[in-house]
């Protein structure tokens, strides 16, 4: 019986790391479930359920693999993947802009501070950096605690929204939303966003592979984890399609749709997205600590340190500079990183 809640437990927390791995600044604002799905108008029902079902897919198999080669870091898995001349190039590209990346979600905290708190910038990446330290150095199970206080209430606010919007005019818009794009971008935009997304999350989601050694948790945490998923995305999409167009204005869209709920649940939410930047934060500075300690004979806390110090001052280019900067690149490589993560078997499916 114990046992058996131990694994109940340990299939939740890996299920919520996965969430909160995914579910960055960019899906708790809203922006990027505007730009991938809700803009496509209808349709996007059912890229939605392909992510999903990518997501769950996908998101097990990188767990399986890297269970499966015991590797420590990304780096395994991408020689696994690439083989090992073209798996080191990849893992060294997948460093630099997985540090970008981290900058980027330093930069967003700053920003988070400075326009809902009405704080100094500084006052967030500072902030930031400190929790962040605490955190990282207690490992993987810190960071998969961290996200299951996190994950939780950024589901029950999409629930409310969801709620909400299915109660009030407009709730069906996302049944006969219009667009004017072709079927080529609409079908594009899930393969790109779950590329992105899994490539990036490789640097936590192959730590816990290797970290639960039990292919069954993993197999159900992945399954709990992509369903989750498929059901935000959905849950957001829904509410953001009631309020199209005038929605897409705003950077933050989801903080716009939050307001009827009052001045409480509004401070409670930007809490949630200065959470799922957080959370996305450690988990990249953990991911890129397990890869430089392959290069460096450093103890593990000066690496940290550095990183973290690094991340800041990158961070003062702000924002947006970064985003619009360093997302488009790893795109580029991250659809070739998806076809090799699909092609490659895992061992209980590889032929004898």
């Amino acid at each position: 019986m114990k046992s058996s809640v131990s694994s109940i437990g340990s299939i939740i927390k890996v299920a919520f790391t996965y969430v909160g791995t995914i579910v960055g600044a960019g899906f708790a604002s809203g922006q990027e479930i505007l730009q991938f799905y809700t803009r496509y108008g209808w349709m996007a029902e059912f890229t939605i359920a392909l992510s999903s079902i990518l997501f769950v897919w996908l998101g097990i198999k990188m767990m399986l693999l890297a269970y499966d080669v015991k590797a420590v870091s990304y780096e395994d898995l991408n020689r696994h993947l690439f083989g090992q001349r073209v798996g080191n190039w990849i893992s060294i590209f997948s460093l630099i802009v997985l540090f970008g990346i981290t900058s980027v979600m330093l930069a967003a905290s700053g920003s988070v501070f400075a326009e809902q708190l009405h704080l100094s910038p500084q006052t967030g990446l500072l902030v930031t950096l400190f929790a962040s330290y605490f955190v990282i150095v207690k490992g993987m199970n810190a960071i998969m605690n961290v996200n299951s206080i996190v994950v939780p209430i950024m589901v029950m606010f999409t629930v409310l929204l969801l709620v909400y919007t299915l109660n009030s005019p407009g709730g069906d818009s996302w049944l006969h939303l219009s667009t004017d794009h072709s079927m080529t971008r609409i079908w594009l935009a899930p393969f790109l966003y779950v590329s992105f997304n899994l490539a990036t999350a490789q640097a936590v989601l192959v730590p816990v592979g290797a970290t639960i050694r039990n292919r069954n948790v993993l197999l159900a945490g992945g399954l709990l984890g992509g369903v989750m998923i498929g059901l935000l995305l959905l849950a957001v999409h829904i509410a953001l399609a009631a309020q199209m167009p005038g929605i897409a204005q705003f950077d933050i869209p989801m903080a716009h749709l939050i307001r009827p709920f009052g001045t409480t649940l509004q401070f409670l939410y930007i809490f949630v997205i200065y959470g799922e930047i957080f959370t996305t934060y450690i988990a990249n500075v953990y991911g890129i600590t397990l890869q430089l300690q392959n290069y460096m004979r450093v103890p593990r806390q000066v690496i940290i340190v550095a990183i973290l110090t690094l991340s800041y001052f990158c961070g003062q280019f702000g924002f947006k500079p970064l985003l619009t900067t360093l997302y488009p690149l790893f795109g580029l490589v991250s659809i070739s990183w998806l076809v090799m993560l699909v092609w490659r078997p895992t061992a209980r499916s590889a032929p004898r």
